[in-house]
């Protein structure tokens, strides 16, 4: 009897260590990849022990040509920031130019031929989740997005992380990112304006007169005709911001649209209550009646929807206004004045409707997304790389590489933070307030260096934002950023916007099979109006034609989405 007792007590030992030892190698499975140790939890600003590569699709600009010398866009100081800070090797498995980014995306994707990372937008997301080829990165997010970016995602309310959930699945890393991004103010040469004796365009009617002036009156000084009065989209950007694209259109006409009240691309709430698509109203033909009118004339950009780049215009100083985001300084406008330093360009919330009011549209804040190629080793590196940039953007110089060239870049900014940065910098300037008051603001990740530089760029009197008091070369990288502040955002500050957003800023069913050839038909239309290759009645017939091809059904279900 006693020997049986001992026998089944050495068998319940035995199969408890099995157990345990189990236990205990899933336990070690599931610990964080970079951590040291089984217990530390997981880390977003983990060093890994030994260097991970990461091959990433990347959007690479031609026309930036901020890198230093010796620098390219996959060995730069963003690059061995993420190398030095984190053991992680940036590759590419693709670039493409702006205009051709999407396109190469949608090939990887029709191919199954992912790269590691890439940064996509909502139609692309949709149809990875759908061919199941990313990732889940729900733990990725829960566990290794930091803290800076968790508060700025969750003050989206909810709307950042609505667009990345799938059957209760966070499928990408989504972006959240500054209000003004989505306003499109009027910079104009107000040396130009000074010269003709002109006041900035508060009317449309202004708006025709100035740009006439620009092109006729010779501004520049130099005895030729070559003066542009407006600006026109190029080849990479859009006659208008849309709902799927809300954000930073430069070149556009979206504030001619806003100040007649039309609101192409957007979905919005007609009169009788019922969902409308706004390129289809009457006030978007009046518009395109407008800008036909402005082009026959010749006060708008001929080579609008063929040049390649507008930006070269303006930093060959041939441009006399265009419609672009607050950040302009990060584009053209840092070599214009480079090239010119009498180049005195500012920014306006014009032209005005006609009850005297700014009605712009508004954008989502969130409208790109980081995905990762499913089975990819490292999801968490993506995350990882994001916390890096957040964290350390202070650190970077606009002047010797773009921020467009940093991996897998997405914006990061609270609704508010180009505004709470402009009343700052005023602050400080004023003396009302010391650049330690602004310190402990986190989430503001280049707050403190905007106040610990401002003196070191702006000239007295602080008050006067032209350009002549300005030293850009003391600090080209910090004058981009502030210029960007104190010129770009300052009319989002001064002006009472009344502003429209769309109702929805994501796809529908049908529009996954349907949307890019009704774009299509209405990007071709529109533009031959403008240019007036077509008459102004093609107008009514996009309509119907929009209307018969899916127009018509997907605008039930924008009702039904809205409805829910």
């Amino acid at each position: 009897m006693l020997k049986k007792i001992f026998f089944l007590l050495l068998f319940i030992l035995l199969f408890t260590a099995c157990s345990n030892e189990d236990a205990s190698k899933d336990e070690t499975e599931d610990k964080d990849p970079s951590s040291d140790t089984p217990s530390e939890p997981a880390d977003p600003f983990g060093v890994y022990e030994e260097t991970i590569t990461i091959a990433i699709g990347q959007e690479v600009d031609p026309s930036d040509t901020s890198l230093q010398d010796g620098d390219t866009p996959l060995d730069n100081q963003y690059t061995r920031h993420v190398k030095e800070n984190l053991n992680i090797e940036v590759e590419h498995a693709f670039t493409a130019s702006p205009s051709n980014y999407d396109q190469k995306v949608s090939l990887a994707i029709a191919s199954n031929d992912l790269p590691d990372a890439m940064v996509v937008g909502p139609v692309e997301l949709r149809q990875l989740v759908e061919a199941d080829q990313i990732a889940d990165l729900t733990d990725v997010y829960e566990n290794y997005a930091s803290p800076a970016i968790k508060e700025i995602i969750d003050s989206s309310g909810g709307v950042a992380l609505e667009n990345v959930t799938f059957d209760g699945k966070i499928m990408a890393i989504p972006n959240s990112q500054a209000s003004a991004d989505g306003v499109h103010n009027l910079w104009i040469r107000q040396d130009w304006l000074d010269e003709l004796g002109l006041e900035p365009p508060k009317t449309l009617d202004d708006l025709k007169k100035v740009a006439k002036a620009f092109v006729e009156e010779d501004p520049d000084g130099n005895g030729q005709d070559d003066t542009i009065g407006l600006a026109g989209p190029d080849t990479s950007n859009k006659l208008y911001a849309n709902f799927l694209e809300s954000t930073n259109n430069l070149y556009g006409f979206d504030g001619i649209f806003s100040a007649l009240h039309a609101y192409p691309g957007y979905w919005l709430e007609g009169e009788d209550g019922e969902l409308v698509y706004g390129s289809t109203l009457p006030e978007t033909k009046e518009a395109l009646s407008f800008l036909r009118d402005m082009y026959s004339e010749g006060l708008i950009d001929p080579e609008i929807g063929v040049r390649e780049d507008s930006g070269e215009s303006v930093i060959s100083g041939n441009t006399g206004m265009f419609f672009g985001p607050f950040w302009m300084p990060y584009g053209p406008l840092t070599d214009a004045v480079t090239n010119n330093p009498d180049a005195n360009w500012q920014s306006y919330a014009l032209p005005l409707d006609a009850n005297g009011e700014y009605t712009p549209h508004l954008s989502t804040t969130t409208t790109q997304f980081v995905v990762v190629r499913k089975d990819y080793e490292h999801p968490e590196a993506a995350m990882k790389i994001l916390n890096n940039l957040l964290a350390n953007e202070s650190e970077f110089d606009p002047s010797i590489g773009g921020p467009g060239f940093y991996p897998l870049r997405l914006v990061y900014a609270p609704a508010d933070e180009m505004e709470v940065t402009t009343v700052a910098l005023r602050e400080v300037l004023a003396g009302t307030k010391e650049p330690e008051d602004f310190y402990d603001m986190p989430a503001y990740k280049l707050l403190k260096s905007d106040v610990d530089h401002i003196h070191e760029i702006k000239l007295e009197p602080y008050d006067n934002m032209d350009i002549e008091y300005w030293d850009p070369q003391a600090n080209l990288g910090q004058w981009t950023r502030a210029y960007s502040a104190l010129v770009g955002t300052a009319p989002l500050v001064d002006t009472e916007i009344n502003g429209v957003k769309s109702v929805i800023y994501s796809q529908t069913k049908t529009m996954e099979d349907r949307w890019v050839n009704l774009k299509k038909i209405e990007d071709e239309t529109f533009l031959k109006i403008i240019m007036g290759t077509e008459s102004l009645d093609a107008f009514d017939q996009f309509v119907e034609d929009w209307n018969n091809q899916g127009g018509e059904q997907i605008t039930e279900e924008v009702a039904d989405v809205v409805a829910k």
